[in-house]
């Protein structure tokens, strides 16, 4: 194995094992930014020994065993808190290569909804959870964090270092919350939980497009929510919408790992177990009477095209409706974005392109690259092939998923093909 392919190899075992190695570790020394430097020296342990040794054939339970060897060293070396030492060396076994069932079952799960409640305490700004999150549990860099939130990359660099440190000094407990301060940690909860899935969907930047295990753990995390909080419809709302989501899954991407689109995917290989659970959760979020939150209306747009047995079928006037509602409860640019996707849908492109050309001017989007990618694709239906290429290319010079830069110097390429005809 050469060793740039094993160095992607190490990345990506680092993207799928890091989540699950901060959680256990911020248990062990109750700081998460001592957690993170402890599973960077595990991560840095592995790229010195394995491009020539070679990586194991369990590498969770090989950077594990070295993270909490390096986390009790550490403990014992400084003499912290001696008595949860001695209950932690005495209790934690440490992980073999034998062990690699135990590593990755509920447990460390229960780990890391703890850590997704510890990092969303109200002591921190909302911003400030949402990216914390991003990091630890996603493996975002601060650039994919900072693209996400379309602000500077500087700026979520400075709230994830002051809120590891106002966790720190405040003695944030690592725990999941009961009654009341449950309910105030919910909204962000779910939102992390949602934007974990997300990238797991649809990955910021890489090699691939998607990322199906941390779409596993995201929708695994929101069903365990959901027994916490069953009366929250909004739990139910995001376990609905994750769940329909996933049905998809595995018609997004070709046999070489290249983009499929909605409209070109093979509605029959979607999953109806997932569908019909999906559909469950969302009539629970409908049962309690309450008006539908953003993640329940969202969800009812990806039921919209699940029940849809072909494109054609799809009720595009309905999305375009609870896009509607969306803007409301929701308001923001993206969701703008989408309304005018399904307005195009519904009523024709020259309606949805007079919304996006207002979009053109928000400055919060300059460098969101979807902008273009839909502003193309109303051109293209319009027959401006010169304007919607020049888009498409704008488009892939902003995304940084190489996948998803492909897929747009594709459709750059077919409006010459589409202008000649």
């Amino acid at each position: 194995m050469s060793l740039p392919k094993t160095q992607r190899t190490i990345e990506a075992i680092w993207r799928i094992e890091s989540p699950k190695l901060i959680a256990k570790l911020t248990g062990m020394v109750r700081d998460v930014g001592l957690a993170e430097d402890l599973a960077q020296d595990a991560l840095v342990v592995a790229l010195e020994k394995w491009p020539h040794a070679g990586i194991p054939d369990n590498p969770g339970a090989w950077l594990m065993t070295t993270a909490k060897r390096r986390a009790i060293d550490l403990l014992r070396r400084t003499k912290i808190r001696d008595q949860k030492y001695v209950e932690i060396a005495k209790n934690a076994d440490l992980y073999t290569e034998e062990d690699i069932d135990h590593v990755l079952d509920g447990e460390i799960g229960d780990d890391l909804l703890r850590l997704i409640f510890m990092t969303c305490h109200p002591v921190l700004s909302q911003d400030a959870r949402v990216a914390l999150t991003l990091r630890l549990l996603c493996g975002l860099t601060t650039e994919e964090i900072a693209r996400s939130f379309l602000v500077a990359e500087s700026t979520i660099a400075q709230r994830i270092v002051r809120a590891k440190r106002t966790l720190k000094e405040k003695e944030i407990p690592f725990e999941v919350p009961l009654g009341e301060e449950l309910h105030v940690r919910l909204s962000t909860v779910l939102e992390v939980i949602y934007l974990m899935f997300n990238e797991g969907y649809s990955a910021t930047s890489g090699e691939h497009w998607i990322r199906p295990l941390l779409c596993q753990e995201a929708l695994r995390l929101g069903r365990v929510l959901a027994e916490i909080a069953p009366n929250e419809p909004e739990v139910h709302g995001l376990v609905a919408l994750m769940e329909i989501q996933f049905s998809r899954f595995k018609t997004r991407v070709n046999s070489k790992g290249e983009p499929i689109l909605l409209m070109d995917q093979n509605r029959a290989q979607w999953d109806q177990l997932l569908i019909r659970r999906g559909l469950a959760a969302l009539e629970r979020s409908r049962k309690s009477g309450r008006s539908l939150g953003p993640y329940s209306l969202q969800a009812a747009i990806s039921a919209c095209h699940a029940q849809a047995l072909t494109p054609e079928d799809t009720d595009w006037p309905r999305i375009a409706a609870l896009y509607e509602a969306l803007s409301i409860v929701m308001p923001s640019p993206i969701v703008e974005l989408n309304r005018a996707v399904a307005i195009s849908m519904a009523f024709g492109p020259d309606i949805g392109i007079q919304i996006v050309d207002v979009l053109n001017a928000d400055p919060s989007l300059k460098k969101y690259h979807l902008l273009p990618s839909v502003r193309g694709d109303l051109l293209v239906k319009l027959g401006r092939y010169d304007e919607a290429r020049a888009e498409f290319e704008r488009a892939a010079s902003l995304t940084q998923n190489e996948r998803e830069r492909s897929l747009l110097l594709n459709r750059a390429m077919e409006c010459e093909k589409g202008k000649s005809t």
